[in-house]
């Protein structure tokens, strides 16, 4: 495996931060963010030494964990990997960024199961955890994480809105190791006494910058006071500037920075296009894209708009799943797996409801509707191309969106191909690989409709209203909810 020349950043200096960090300390808040002066800066780039990257052997991960990686074929470590592993088992506090698809999820996985190995956990009492911003995400977290979390005896489970509260409680007074949760649903068990986080030494912040987006930050911290002070903290982000940046200023003491790529959507495998079509081409030309081969993710700004894109596909033969917040836990997992073993090559989602998709071989993304910055326009690109493989992404462009959609690429530091088609034009067929679909209309999938709260107050229904209990305040709780329980059974592990 090809890597460039990337790798440890210097330590960046955080005058201020005088948290002794003590065994029995207690959870004493950190020092208010007013004494600290200094930011984190905005880019440090890493430089691994020329010539081959490390082994896993190498970085120091246990015999058992060196077995598991095998098992799963996973041989050589990413440059996230190599650059952050060292520094987080030895115990230092975290930062790192790195495009989607950049192997994080295991960079901070297999240094967390390194550090909770030989332990057990008491009941309701975790020992690791991990924040994430959606459901989808933090099943996909256990489903990368849990063979290794078995390989060393350890219990990894998800604690996520939309799933079975009393059945959650239930796996939490069994006890749990590593907890990979929302932030909503896990206010709501801390504020039930279902969990208790005092024992939490090893904590990792997956996509920070999307929980800040989401409204997530005031739970995050509430979450992050109730854990011990010196216990260590990674904090994984495309972005370290606005509330991360604070986030990182009163919670990490004096942390190692890695940075693997930049943050702009300038990956050397993805190509960008911005599409000029009428606006009475443009249904027709987002039906031939669909019918395309290979895996394609196309970004909707609602849900209505979700739905009826999905059903006008599959009445002319395209297999295509629809994803947004109004829909069943079950159903949405359901529809991420077909789109994962390809039975449905086609999915249709919102920019909240695709946050936690990390699927690899999507080839093509389409802006159906442009998005409404730049940072959207990143996380929406961002679902290709990943671990190094090349994707293509379009925007469609209508004539009154020409000149917002050029300034928004321009801010996300792209410089999209613009080219102006109709449907069956042979530059649309080359840049998509567009085709006309078969006619033949697909079933529609059985409608499950979204159930109301069961067992406890569960952590996210609808599109909640800000929390004002137990001191978990703001932010937006988890959207939906079944009785479905899900995790647990890894069908694939894959670096995120």
């Amino acid at each position: 495996m090809p890597h460039t020349s990337q790798g440890r950043s210097e330590r960046p200096q955080y005058r201020g931060g005088s948290r002794s960090r003590r065994p029995g300390q207690g959870n004493r808040r950190p020092a208010p963010v007013a004494e600290l002066t200094t930011t984190v800066p905005e880019h440090v780039e890493s430089t691994l030494p020329e010539g081959p990257l490390p082994s896993f052997a190498e970085l120091g991960l246990a015999d058992e964990l060196l077995r598991a990686l095998a098992q799963a074929g996973i041989t050589d470590p990413f440059p996230i990997q190599a650059a952050t592993l060292p520094d987080a088992l030895a115990g230092r506090d975290l930062l790192g960024r790195g495009q989607t698809g950049s192997g994080k999820t295991l960079a901070f996985g297999l240094a967390l199961l390194s550090r909770l190995a030989g332990g057990r956990a008491k009941p309701l009492k975790p020992r690791g955890l991990v924040l994430v911003p959606t459901r989808e995400l933090a099943m996909q977290v256990e489903e990368a994480l849990s063979p290794f979390a078995r390989s060393l005896g350890l219990w990894c489970r998800t604690v996520v809105g939309g799933t079975s509260f009393p059945r959650q409680v239930d796996a939490l007074r069994r006890g749990v190791d590593l907890l990979i949760a929302t932030p909503g649903r896990l206010s709501d068990h801390v504020r039930q006494g279902t969990a208790d986080l005092s024992e939490v030494m090893f904590t990792a912040l997956d996509e920070a910058d999307q929980m800040a987006d989401m409204g997530f930050m005031p739970q995050v911290r509430a979450i992050l006071d109730l854990t011990p002070q010196d216990g260590q903290r990674m904090l994984f982000s495309a972005t370290l500037d606005g509330d991360v940046d604070k986030l990182v200023r009163q919670y990490l003491h004096d942390p190692v920075v890695h940075s693997v790529a930049p943050p702009t959507g300038s990956v050397t495998t993805m190509e960008h296009h911005l599409l000029f079509v009428s606006a009475d081409d443009k249904q027709s030309v987002v039906t031939e894209v669909a019918a395309r081969e290979g895996r394609t993710i196309m970004f909707v700004r609602t849900k209505h708009h979700v739905d009826r894109l999905a059903k006008k596909l599959r009445s002319v033969g395209v297999r295509a799943g629809a994803l947004h917040g109004g829909k069943a836990q079950s159903a949405r997992t359901r529809v991420l797996a077909q789109f994962r073993d390809g039975s449905t090559p086609v999915l249709i989602a919102t920019d909240v409801a695709a946050r936690g998709i990390h699927v690899d071989d999507v080839s093509l993304v389409v802006h159906v509707d442009p998005p409404a910055d730049p940072k959207d326009y990143l996380h929406r690109a961002g679902r290709t191309a990943r671990a190094g493989q090349s994707g293509t992404v379009v925007t469609m462009v209508t004539h009154d969106q020409r000149r917002a959609v050029q300034g928004l690429t321009a801010r996300a530091g792209v410089r999209p191909a613009s080219t102006k088609v109709r449907p069956g034009d042979e530059d649309l067929i080359r840049i998509t690989g567009a085709q006309v679909p078969s006619g033949v209309p697909v079933a529609e999938p059985e409608i499950i409709p979204v159930r109301g709260r069961r067992g406890g107050s569960g952590g996210g229904g609808g599109v909640g209203g800000p929390r004002r209990a137990g001191g978990f305040r703001g932010g937006r709780s988890d959207q939906g909810r079944d009785r479905d329980r899900t995790g647990g059974r890894p069908r694939r592990v894959a670096q995120h």
